[in-house]
Formats: C-alpha cells, structure tokens, sequence
C-alpha cells in the first residue's frame, strides 16, 4: 500500500452547497412548519414549573463554610462566588460552576435531495413557554451517564463515537460567560444514510423551515441556535474590509491587551449580594437573582425534580448594527470581555445588554451603541425576534434579537476600540473554531445562515 492511500481531502466536498440548498427550502417532507406551534403547544401542557423557597430543594444545600449552593450527588452543576478584576472596574456575583463538556448534536439526512435537520420538542423549566425545538441530543455528561437515574438520551449513539467520515462539524464552543465559569459544550452537525426510527417528540426540519421558526419568538431554543451556528456555510464573497489575516491580528491583540483576573470564591461571601428563604439578590435588585424551581409532569429523562436557576431582571437587546460595503454585507462585531470566558474575550454582538441595567445612567455612560438599537425606526430594522437563553439554567432570560441597517452617522466605517465590521462568510468560519464567537453572536449567525433576516444574501 503506498503512502497516497491513507491521505483524504482537507476539507469535505459539497456540505456548504447542500446546506445553502437546504436553506433555500422550507417545505420539508412531511411536517408543515406552521403546525410547530400547536405541536410544542401539546407537550408542555401537563408540564409546570413553580418557585420555592431554597429549604425545598431536594438533594440541593447550601455547602456549611463556604455557602455553596450544591447538589448532594456531586453532580450537575454548583452555584458559587466570582471575583474578577479589571484595570477600570472590579466586582463579584454568584456563577455556576459546571466543569462537565456536554453535548449538542443535531443529525441531518438527505430526503428528496434535500438535507433535513432532526429537532426535539424539549421542555426545560426556565424557558418562558417551557416547550422549544432543540437538537436531536442536548445532554450533560451528567445526563447521558444516568446521575440523575433517569432514561436513556436518544439518539446519543450517533454522537458518542461517531463515524469521523459522517461528522459535518464538531467544535467546542463557549456558554453565557456573564453566568457560566468556563462552560463549554461540545457542538456537532452528523450526518446519516440509514433510517432512523423518530420518537413521537422527533421532527425532520429543512434549514430553511427552521429560518421560519426563528422569525416567532421563542421557539427554536439557545441550544439548536449555537449548533446551526457551527455549520459551514458557503459565501461566495471574496473580499471583506478586514482581510482573515487581519481580523485574526486585530482580535488576537484585542485579547492581548485585555488585563482580567478572576478567582472562584465563597457564595457567602461575594460581596453586594443577599440570600433570603428564596432569592440570592443584589439590594438594588440589578443584573439577576437565584431562585429555586420544582419541576412537575416533565416529558424528560426525569418526570420531576427540583433544582436553582438563574433568573435576569428585565429583558435584553441583542444585536447587529449591518452595513453593506461595496456590495458586501458587513456586521458590527465586540470584542466583549466577560468574567467567566476561558480566553479574557470573545467576539459578541454589536449590542448585548438588559436596558434596566442602566436606566440610572446618563445617555453619556450608557452602552456604545445601545441607544441605536432600541430607538431604530421600523424601516431600518431587518430582524426582530425574542429568543431565550438556555432553560436549562435559566429562568425566563430572553432578549430581543435585532438586526437593524444603519449608516456611516451611526456606525462609522473607522469603529471606536474593540469594533470591527466583519462579513457573514468570516462568521461562519470563525463559528469553525472554539471560543471566537460568544453565544449572543452564534444565535445571531443562526438567524443568518438560516436566512430568517431580511438582507441582501450573496447569491451561492
């Protein structure tokens, strides 16, 4: 055998154009998109969440010492205190600390020469409708190693050791560094030839018919957005304001120049915050507070349970200033710092914020740019939509996602520090790699790369 036979091409051939083809269909093979609604709408209705008070958490204490909100097993995750430090700011809050990589995992198969895209109707207690579509396995280690002793995860057989010749994508990416102390999960796209027996909370789903559903609030969830972000789409873009060369030169020193120290601390000790019989609060009741939920007539591994969660104050923004630029759309970038990122940034929107936050602020101290989008006129915005974060863990965190078409008075083509226009096309091949790309900006390419926007796409 000579040594030829054992190399293979770099990269795969086709994927891009079948996703693009994908993207450009939204009638799939048999699930009309608008019965999705009804359809989420009857698995959550014996389901119900309700707060209550720490004292009623079962196998959840807080540890004697430290304050540490743990579970008795070991497992899952655990709440405890930051402390991070900047040249310019310092503070601490409660983060949840859960080490363990996770997988999200979509599998998609070809009908009628079209790629469809496996999704679950899945219910997690902190989404506001309880009920979303998520990928084929959205599972903890904790999860799918039965801690819990519930059932088995379907499908996870695809995804535990795959065929390396049928994954599609598969990159570690970054959770909610605001909430999460260096949280990863892994993300994969694989596909499949065989049948594939779908359970009765299963659905095949063209790119396209998923582009459909991420134009209604809530119903395609944080999960399925960061892997439809991960695909490699194509772009038939050739030239961008920032050569690939120079974005990486810029970013790279953007998180040179970033001087952040963090270490964990004790829950009781993190200074501004307050535990009550139900609440762990900041006084003036700002950024978020953790609560304790029961869990009741759950279609999960686990019928019931009781766990914390994190539960923001208001309602955030979310999104992209976009620009075309000699024909090419261009997206306003942050290189955003956050306390419990494993690298000292990674690359957000161009606004990610709750408004509540800093109302108490002068328009002068307010956030770059976030004016911008919560005054942009109706004819100017090209995408608006609420999304939650992952209901996992979170209670009721959702934001409006934006994208709003501006101009050279609002968004400069020079923008301020820590700005940078990058294209669709450099997105994707960012969203390639770990860590580049925040979970804000994956959702954002979600809606992008499933044409939910109304923008001026490159012809493929």
């Amino acid at each position: 055998m000579t040594a030829g036979a054992f190399l293979r091409p770099r990269s795969g051939t086709g994927f891009a154009e079948r996703l693009a083809r994908s993207a450009a269909t939204t009638d799939g093979v048999g699930f009309p998109t608008s019965d999705v609604p009804e359809w989420l709408e009857a698995r959550r209705r014996a389901a119900r969440v309700r707060h209550i008070p720490f004292a009623e958490l079962d196998g959840w204490s807080f540890e004697p010492g430290t304050g540490d909100l743990r579970h008795r097993s070991g497992r899952f995750f655990s709440v405890e205190g930051l402390h991070v430090v900047r040249p310019t700011e310092e503070w601490q809050q409660p983060i949840i600390n859960q080490p363990e990589i996770g997988i999200l995992g979509i599998l998609v198969k070809e009908f009628d020469g079209i790629l469809h895209f496996l999704m679950q109707a899945k219910m997690e207690p902190g989404n506001p409708n309880l009920v979303q579509l998520s990928p084929t396995v959205q599972a903890t280690r904790s999860n799918y190693m039965k801690a819990h002793g519930g059932a088995a995860v379907k499908y996870l057989e695809y995804f535990r050791d795959p065929d390396r010749d049928r994954v599609l994508t598969d990159v570690l990416q970054s959770e909610h560094g605001a909430w999460f102390y260096h949280k990863r999960n892994r993300n994969m796209i694989v596909e499949v030839d065989e049948d594939v027996p779908v359970d009765d909370d299963f659905r095949w789903f063209t790119l396209g018919q998923l582009g459909e559903l991420l134009r209604q609030d809530n119903l395609v969830n944080m999960d399925a957005r960061t892997v439809l972000a991960s695909a490699p789409m194509t772009h038939t873009e050739q030239r961008a304001l920032s050569s690939d060369t120079d974005l990486l030169s810029w970013f790279t020193g953007e998180r040179a120049r970033q001087d952040v120290h963090t270490r964990r601390m004790p829950l009781n000790q993190v200074d501004e915050w307050h535990r009550d019989d139900k609440t762990i609060h900041r006084a003036d009741a700002r950024f978020f507070r953790v609560v304790a939920v029961a869990v009741e007539g759950a279609d999960r591994e686990v019928k019931g349970w009781t766990q914390p969660l994190f539960e923001p104050v208001g309602t955030g923004i979310v999104g992209f200033a976009y620009r075309t630029f000699d024909g090419v759309p261009h997206f306003l970038v942050h290189a955003r710092v956050e306390g419990g990122f494993l690298d000292t940034a990674e690359l957000g929107p161009t606004v990610q914020y709750v408004p509540a936050n800093y109302e108490h602020l002068p328009s002068t101290h307010r956030p770059p740019f976030l004016d911008l989008m919560l005054d942009a006129p109706p004819d100017r915005i090209r995408y608006s939509a609420v999304h939650s974060e992952e209901g996992g863990r979170f209670l009721n965190a959702v934001s409006r996602h934006l994208i709003v078409e501006t101009d050279e008075s609002t968004t400069p083509t020079e923008p301020p520090a820590g700005f940078q226009w990058i294209t669709q096309g450099q997105l994707n091949w960012l969203a390639g790699h770990s860590r580049y790309l925040n979970v804000q900006a994956r959702t954002l390419l979600a809606i992008l790369n499933t044409r939910a926007a109304d923008i001026d796409y490159p012809a493929v």
